[in-house]
């Protein structure tokens, strides 16, 4: 089970063949990696299945191999157009996802991962995406703006728009994302070409800014994941939802960076204990940083939740331009998170 989804198994995959399963889409959510938190956000996970279905479809039309099979409704598999309500659970193929060794001192063994992987795995890391450079993005502690071709000396004060997208590689399975250079983002994706690796995050990510541009909403950055199966690269997991990808409107975040902002303001406290936390582990050679965290988050307060539900129910209608939810129009939506 994963923080915001939970995944069910109908055929394994092996060593040649790949399986299937279901993602079941929860209303739990996760900020700071902390996994559930101790409130749900009501119709957050049929938004989030509803969305990255619409999305992989669109991929489907412009030729990205997916491992995406359809939406689950009445007992069938259909297409996200063939439902009648919004759906809560995708039908996907599955692949290998071996075991990944923690041997001590922040290193894990990648090639006891790929041995037992072979042919048929989960790439074992994250493709991150940016259009723009928000004021305390880690790109910024990277590289200086003339390494991304910004014609400036020092990053401003504010959000700045890249004038190509910028394409990173981050570790996946470990317990704390690092960044990678592209000799260790190599070695680690194994037998899958990284080449092939940025050029589907690039393509992706020009299909869904092209998408939210349509409907109104900005695409600052995203991610995505892969499966490796003999020789072909699929894109896996969920994309471009409101959790996997940040959008804005009108200058507002519509994504859980909402809701990251929200207890940065609120709940400061356990905001610190959680980067205290992931520094002492990584100091301490610790892999659950969570174990060393004396503090936990506050519950959201009534109204946060549901001017938050309504931005993840408002966005999906307005991004597949289809009414799924009984929200209000996204203007209406994004004021009210505006002004939390």
């Amino acid at each position: 089970m994963t923080s915001v989804k939970e995944f069910r198994v109908e055929a394994e995959p092996t060593a040649d063949e790949l399986g299937r399963g279901r993602f079941v889409f929860t209303d739990q959510y996760s900020v700071f990696d902390w996994g559930e938190m101790p409130d749900h956000v009501p119709g957050k996970g049929a938004s989030l299945c509803t969305m990255g279905a619409f999305n992989f479809e669109l991929l489907d039309l412009n030729h990205i191999p997916t491992h995406y099979v359809g939406v689950r409704a009445d007992g069938e598999v259909k297409d996200l157009g063939d439902c009648e309500t919004p759906p809560t659970e995708m039908v996907i193929e599955l692949t290998q996802v071996p075991d990944l060794p923690y041997v001590g001192g922040g290193e894990y063994d990648y090639e006891a991962y790929h041995e037992d992987a072979g042919e048929n795995y989960l790439i074992p890391l994250e493709i991150v995406f940016r259009n723009t450079v928000p004021v305390g993005s880690s790109l910024r502690t990277r590289g200086s703006p003339d390494d991304y071709g910004l014609d400036a000396d020092e990053w401003p004060d504010e959000s700045v728009d890249l004038p190509a997208p910028v394409v990173e590689f981050s570790t996946k399975y470990e317990e704390q994302d690092r960044y990678l250079g592209r000799d260790k983002a190599a070695e680690i994706a194994g037998a899958a070409e990284l080449d092939r690796l940025e050029e589907l995050a690039l393509a992706v990510n020009h299909i869904l800014t092209e998408r939210a541009a349509r409907a109104g909403f900005a695409h600052e950055d995203g991610k995505i994941e892969c499966l490796y199966h003999e020789g072909t690269i699929k894109v896996a997991d969920v994309v471009g939802t409101f959790d996997e990808n940040r959008f804005s409107y009108d200058g507002q975040e519509v994504s859980k960076e909402v809701v990251r902002q929200y207890y940065k303001r609120t709940d400061p406290e356990w905001v610190d204990g959680v980067g205290e936390a992931k520094t002492r582990a990584r100091e301490e050679g610790v892999a659950d940083w969570r174990s060393l965290c004396e503090t936990s988050p506050n519950p959201l307060p009534a109204s946060v939740l549901t001017a938050v539900a309504e931005m993840y129910a408002a966005g999906t209608n307005a991004y597949t331009e289809s009414e799924w939810f009984d929200a209000p129009p996204i203007a209406d939506a994004v004021d009210r998170v505006r002004e939390l």
